[in-house]
């Protein structure tokens, strides 16, 4: 899973280049992520985003991340209406963050602010600009707050994913479910928590994950494992709906 997979021309932020432009967020929607099925999650996230997403663990590359289902299909986000509106209550930080984004950079260990030049609500004309003068302009300042938090909650949620799998506690997570007139969908490559071996970890490896919080966010993940049963509701709902209307 890519970190930039729904940004089509991330280029990154300067002054000079940008000193005009302007984010228009009124009005704003997230058709930009509608043909994703899944977002990486920050273990601080888990709280809110139990309540409507099943979470599970993904491989990215050689990283094992924590994501948030959105679909069962590749391409399908359930979660974007045809408005292009989100509809749930909580949205990934992944996702909120768009068009902004901390990317790599091959030259060096730093990580550099960039924007995506093909959002719809980057112009030239209406909107709140990018730049006081030679200074972020107040929309900037919490853009960037914005990506320092998140980068900091992804570090920690790496640790968090580290300690998981020193402690071999996931097991691969191989389901089928029937969506529509008998179809099928295998769930393969995904990762959860093995329960039976979270309860037999030692007392003093338990409290390590008790005292840095992460017991929580591992039973807010089993918890979440039940919206799975919602993610087949939207799915009918969606394509039932289409074809009715054929």
């Amino acid at each position: 899973m890519s970190n930039l997979m729904f940004y089509k021309q991330p280029v990154p932020l300067n002054k000079a280049t940008h000193k005009d432009k302007k984010i228009r967020s009124q009005n704003r929607t997230f058709e930009f992520s509608a043909r994703t099925n899944s977002v990486i999650l920050a273990g601080v996230e888990f709280s809110e985003a139990s309540k409507e997403y099943p979470i599970v663990f993904a491989e990215a590359g050689k990283n094992i991340v924590p994501v948030a289902m959105l679909g069962l299909r590749n391409g399908e986000n359930l979660f974007v209406d045809e408005s292009g509106l989100w509809d749930a209550h909580y949205i990934p930080a992944f996702v909120r963050r768009y068009p902004f984004v901390l990317a790599d950079t091959p030259e060096s260990d730093q990580r550099v602010v960039c924007i995506d030049e093909a959002y719809e609500g980057f112009t030239d004309r209406d909107g709140e600009p990018l730049f006081d003068g030679e200074e972020p302009s107040p929309l900037l300042k919490q853009a960037l707050d914005f990506l320092e938090q998140y980068q900091k909650q992804y570090v920690r949620t790496e640790s968090f994913v580290k300690r998981l799998r020193d402690n071999e506690l996931l097991m691969a997570l191989n389901a089928k479910v029937d969506v529509l007139n008998g179809q099928q969908f295998g769930l393969t490559g995904l990762l959860a928590v093995d329960e039976r071996k979270l309860v037999e970890l030692s007392d003093s490896k338990a409290i390590e994950l008790f005292r840095t919080g992460e017991l929580s966010w591992i039973y807010f993940h089993l918890t979440s494992l039940g919206c799975m049963g919602r993610i087949i509701e939207r799915m009918a709902a969606r394509h039932g709906g289409e074809k009715a209307k054929q």
